[in-house]
């Protein structure tokens, strides 16, 4: 299994993806490879005139069949970021022994909560044992990136999960997916992965706890109403008076809203906090507003974004994958918040930096996104406020035997 990845910054469309293209081929000849199975590519916003020649315009330049991607904000490759100008990421994979299979989501031809696994296979069009892993790029504006990960762990439960949510855009119709040779403007692009492939997930948060965990008491939809039996607002406007002078300076900036995935009450399967914007307080009601459907009897604590506590995460996430049965990947994907990046730490390629001081200078492409998703210890994830990492490898050899 070979990878290459590429970025420019050219201002011009055109010429980003010629030089892109010329770094991208060049590499594959040099390794003897013809041609990629697949390529990943990454637009940021500041190209939206171009996006609807992008198919052709890549396809024109790149050697091999399958192109999928999306538009971004900010774009990552050959192990730098790109944020606040023009920018194109591309990465490439020769896959002897592994197959790509593209495919195209809209909202309406997802089945129902109630349908029968087959026809998330047949939506798909793969057998459902040979999937090792999907790669996803939701649209979040025009389809449920929640419930595309629900029908896919219940049609696929031993297959990884891991992506992006498409930035890039201000609303329905603004984004851009490419998938196969289309510019589609809704939806979600995918890959399914089989073969001597595995897709392994690393994700570092980039937010910290303040205050003490407490149980969602009264709620309705996306407003909080009640925490521990107490009005939601009195209770964060408590945190903020308790809290520590570097603490209120970040809480002043931003603040949000870590839920855990189990309820009050039961057995907690992964300590794990998902973080989710706070996006504004109702006075009148004393509720506060959050980026997700809160339910009573969840368990909640608030969280501010700590640059210092952000790379400690992020040494020690990929420290642990390391210390654990560690092996090169042939190339990484990262998934990176927008709220990272050089607005949290104030320099471009903090977090591609320290990936490639930790693991290994491999390719590296990805985005800056609207929510990122990863598989950790079984089970899928949407998150917030993260950068996640997606590492490229091959079945260990035990694991290619049984399968």
């Amino acid at each position: 299994m070979h990878w290459t990845s590429a970025i420019s910054d050219a201002p011009s469309f055109s010429e980003a993806v010629e030089q892109v293209s010329e770094q991208i081929n060049a590499s594959l000849e040099v390794s003897g490879n013809a041609q990629p199975d697949i390529t990943l590519v990454f637009v940021s916003r500041h190209h939206a005139p171009s996006y609807f020649v992008a198919p052709e315009l890549f396809g024109s330049r790149l050697s091999g069949d399958t192109v999928v991607g999306c538009s971004a904000s900010g774009v990552i490759g050959a192990g730098r970021e790109i944020e606040g100008r023009p920018g194109v990421a591309v990465c490439a994979g020769v896959l002897p022994d592994a197959n790509a299979h593209p495919f195209y989501l809209k909202q309406h031809d997802l089945p129902d909560a109630d349908a029968p696994p087959e026809e998330w296979h047949e939506l798909l069009d793969v057998e459902p044992d040979s999937v090792r892993s999907f790669l996803l790029f939701p649209d979040p504006y025009t389809i449920r990136p929640d419930a595309v990960l629900a029908g896919l762990d219940f049609a696929f439960p031993r297959a990884t999960k891991t992506g992006g949510l498409v930035s890039g855009g201000s609303g329905p119709g603004t984004s851009a997916l490419f998938v196969d040779g289309k510019m589609r403007r809704s939806g979600a692009a995918g890959i399914a992965f089989t073969g001597d492939i595995e897709l392994e997930s690393v994700v570092s948060n980039a937010c910290r706890p303040i205050g003490r965990p407490m149980v969602v008491t009264e709620a309705s939809e996306n407003l909080v109403l009640k925490l521990d039996g107490e009005n939601a607002l009195t209770t964060l406007q408590g945190v903020f008076k308790t809290a520590s002078s570097e603490s209120k300076s970040l809480i002043r900036r931003s603040v949000q809203i870590g839920i855990l995935s189990r309820y009050a009450g039961e057995p907690d399967d992964t300590g794990e906090f998902v973080i989710r914007n706070v996006l504004g307080m109702v006075e009148e009601t004393g509720a506060i507003a959050v980026g997700d459907t809160v339910r009573e009897g969840q368990v909640v604590q608030f969280h501010v974004s700590d640059a210092v506590m952000a790379e400690q995460e992020l040494r020690a996430s990929l420290g642990e994958y390391v210390a654990n049965d560690y092996r090169i990947p042939s190339s990484a994907l990262m998934f990176s918040c927008l709220s990272l990046g050089k607005r949290l730490h104030g320099q471009p390629d903090h977090d591609t930096g320290i990936f490639q001081e930790l693991i290994a200078p491999v390719p590296l492409a990805g985005f800056f996104s609207n929510g990122e998703i990863s598989t950790v210890n079984g089970h899928s994830r949407l998150h917030g406020y993260t950068s996640s990492f997606a590492m490229f490898r091959e079945k260990a050899r035990e694991q290619a035997r049984r399968g």
